[in-house]
């Protein structure tokens, strides 16, 4: 008896541009990410994410099933791509604790400078527009800040062992603190095109910490 299982056959047509299925499919991510992180998912037509591309429309359903599912996976890689970026400056094991986070603060900064302040963190934009978003993304982008912030507690843990920080502060509290803070300067950052709004809020946030 044959047991070979039949491959899911894809909906849509395969693009004409030859290029393997993975490369297309991480193409649109980043594509997508480029748009929303200055767009946003509601405002973001599917056409111009294609035509960055080069792929038809008619193709897209080949590589996701709907855009909630694309949006979703952009979600994802960003998710992905942050934290791995948070753990080069974090764990950095050279450099003291509060330097690490100093250092992920002036990355970043570099970063939304380098587009003119036009991006900014796509899971904030986001976040923003929860609301008209289905609810699975609810879920993931809670998930998402669940994991930042669990990477900056244990960047304030090692400050802590290395007498940086008070033997008694709450490092988890500080680090949900961090996040709900630096979204909000990166908003102020996208609409002053400064990135003044990141200094004040790094600033104060360090003055805070207990000693």
């Amino acid at each position: 008896m044959n047991t070979t299982a039949t491959p899911k056959r894809r909906r849509g047509r395969p693009p004409k541009i030859p290029r393997a299925y993975a490369d297309t499919r991480e193409a649109l991510i980043r594509s997508g990410t480029a748009v929303l992180t200055e767009q946003g998912f509601t405002a973001t037509g599917i056409d111009g994410i294609l035509r960055r591309v080069g792929v038809p429309k008619g193709s897209f359903y080949h590589y996701f099933d709907s855009k909630e599912a694309f949006g979703r996976a952009v979600l994802a890689d960003y998710a992905a791509y942050f934290a791995g970026k948070l753990d080069r400056w974090l764990l950095d094991a050279s450099t003291p604790p509060l330097d690490r986070l100093a250092a992920f603060v002036d990355d970043a900064k570099a970063g939304m400078a380098r587009h003119g302040f036009r991006r900014g963190c796509l899971v904030g934009n986001l976040g923003q527009e929860v609301g008209a978003l289905p609810e699975g993304f609810r879920e993931q982008l809670l998930d998402t800040l669940a994991d930042w912030q669990a990477r900056v507690a244990r960047c304030l843990a090692a400050a802590q062992e290395a007498g940086e920080l008070a033997p008694d502060a709450d490092c988890d509290a500080l680090a949900e603190c961090f996040w709900i803070g630096w979204e909000g300067a990166v908003m102020r950052a996208r609409l002053t095109r400064t990135e003044h709004p990141l200094d004040v809020f790094f600033a104060g946030f360090v003055a805070g910490l207990p000693r």
